[in-house]
């Protein structure tokens, strides 16, 4: 009876403890969701609330055993998580500076120029020339996540996005259509970008390694991408690091406007 005296004794600081588990365990489910990792992430919970249930009911072996598998266990997780730890920890420490950016950007009241959502429906139709002309390219959408960190492997610009500037970069010919352009804010950021690369996940061998890049960027970071393939000019959409099927370009452009929101 005095346990669940105890247990009926909840304060303030209780409350927003149990909130504060809550809300980490929702985002970390969110971050994992999608992947292999998600099994492993119900494993440990499974595991976890094993441990608990031994804890209470005084079985002393178990608990021992458990516990013990808990406290070496988190060596092996950091070693397993490790592309997910990387984008919790990016995701953290960009996403309140950029938010906060936004936030400042509403009371910019003497600027003429209010807008810089990126103008999706302008790189989607560059996409949709260059799938008939079948030349490749691969752009990726900065979101929460500050991607400086690619910078350096390409060419920095500060170019307006256009219709026309994306299709003069990816032409054939160009200086600048190798690898991968970033953009933010409506701003081609930079070229010439180089990717990280998934060599891990199966994935069909019509694909190369502009759709490797794609999925390692959108694995280890909140990116979005877009890569139009060079052999069948088909565009494929990536988020998560994931493939993401959609019906026409008018479904792609609405999902990548929404995904931007």
């Amino acid at each position: 009876m005095e346990i669940f005296k105890d247990l009926l004794k909840f304060t303030v600081v209780d409350v927003i403890d149990v909130i504060l588990v809550a809300l980490l365990l929702y985002y970390v489910y969110k971050l994992v969701k999608g992947t292999v990792a998600i099994n492993i992430f119900i494993g440990i919970i499974i595991i976890y609330l094993v441990w608990k249930l031994t804890e209470f009911l005084n079985m002393e072996l178990l608990t021992g055993i458990f516990g013990g598998f808990m406290k070496v266990g988190i060596i092996a997780l950091i070693v397993v998580f490790q592309p997910e730890i990387r984008k919790f920890l990016l995701m953290v420490g960009s996403t309140n500076f950029n938010r906060r950016r936004k936030f400042l950007q509403q009371f910019k009241f003497l600027k003429t120029e209010t807008s810089d959502e990126t103008n999706v429906d302008a790189i989607v139709s560059a996409c949709t020339k260059m799938g008939m002309s079948k030349t490749g390219a691969l752009i990726v959408f900065e979101r929460n996540n500050n991607l400086d960190f690619l910078l350096s492997s390409g060419d920095e610009m500060n170019i307006k996005v256009t219709q026309p500037i994306i299709e003069s970069i990816f032409f054939k010919n160009s200086p600048l259509h190798d690898g991968a352009i970033i953009v933010s804010n409506n701003i081609v950021k930079a070229t010439r970008v180089v990717l990280p690369v998934n060599n891990e996940k199966n994935i069909p061998q019509r694909f190369g390694l502009r759709h490797r890049a794609a999925i390692g960027v959108t694995e280890k970071t909140d990116a979005l991408a877009l890569a139009v393939s060079e052999e069948t000019g088909h565009i494929s959409y990536f988020k998560d690091g994931e493939f993401v099927v959609y019906d026409d370009t008018a479904e792609l452009n609405n999902m990548v406007k929404k995904d931007l929101a």
